[in-house]
């Protein structure tokens, strides 16, 4: 009887039902992301502004010390840290918070009769909430320094949209293990600050590879085995108004597609166990 129960429980249909009855919940979750921001910066003045305010001046204070290091105009080096910042910070957000997404709901999913992924929809959410307000730093940015965007800058589109998928699969792959395993989360803190040094995001790629020096551009070669650095270029490409580069686009693709797999089988066989492990 256990043996058939346990198998039961791990099924293919009662994954996917777990992500459809999840999304169909779309009040719940949507007014759980409202909730958080506002509880977050209740009596605050600006609100999540905050945090908008606190990555503008971070990207400027950077943007000028490396232009000066790199000897890049501001005009150039400014713009790139301020779009990398954005986007990073949704992509640190999911990761992070992704780790710790069922532990510290802990309460909800031991006496609310929800789907587990109705938690992991409240974190994307809250994530691009946190994203569309930080778009304010792009708008005045732009203000400032107009970029030339035409009709490929259309392109951020669907690359936001891959950007949320893989946010889920991340959120649901990690945020289950580390249910299980509690070392996790801070492992994944710090690896999330390590890859910010090692992702083009203060630093501009395109000056390594066209470098002067032979071993430099060698070396530039290495920041493609980087999976941030084609997450973060699909979208800011096309806000800076740069060209199509089509690898970037097939390596997200390509771990989109390997990301889901892993997420939808440890869905699958360890999703009725989160209430357990939490």
């Amino acid at each position: 009887m256990v043996a058939r129960g346990s198998q039961v429980s791990r099924s293919w249909h009662l994954a996917f039902d777990d992500l459809s009855r999840g999304w169909k919940q779309r009040a719940l979750w949507g007014h759980l992301g409202w909730q958080d921001i506002k509880q977050r910066y209740r009596r605050s003045v600006l609100g999540p502004l905050w945090i908008t305010i606190s990555m503008a001046v971070t990207a400027i204070a950077l943007g000028v010390l490396y232009a000066g290091l790199f000897g890049n105009p501001i005009e150039r080096q400014l713009p790139y840290i301020l779009v990398g910042f954005v986007v990073w910070a949704f992509i640190g957000g999911c990761i992070t918070e992704g780790s710790t997404v069922f532990i510290s709901n802990a309460g909800l999913i031991k006496h609310l009769p929800a789907p587990v992924s109705v938690h992991v929809f409240r974190l994307i959410w809250r994530q691009v909430l946190f994203f569309a307000h930080n778009l304010v730093v792009y708008v005045v940015m732009f203000a400032v320094f107009p970029q030339p965007l035409g009709l490929g800058s259309l392109l951020v589109f669907p690359a936001f949209a891959l950007l949320i998928a893989n946010g889920m699969w991340v959120a649901l792959l990690i945020g289950i293990v580390s249910t299980r395993f509690r070392d996790l989360p801070p492992v994944t803190q710090s690896v999330v600050q390590l890859m910010f040094f090692l992702t083009p995001i203060v630093w501009i790629y395109e000056d390594l590879q066209n470098s002067d020096n032979a071993a430099i551009r060698d070396r530039a070669r290495f920041a493609e085995l980087n999976p941030f650095l084609h997450f973060l270029e699909t979208i800011r490409r096309p806000l800076l108004g740069q060209s199509f580069e089509l690898r970037h686009w097939v390596v997200v693709l390509v771990i989109t597609v390997i990301g889901w797999a892993l997420a939808l089988v440890v869905m699958r066989n360890y999703r009725s166990r989160v209430s357990y492990w939490v």
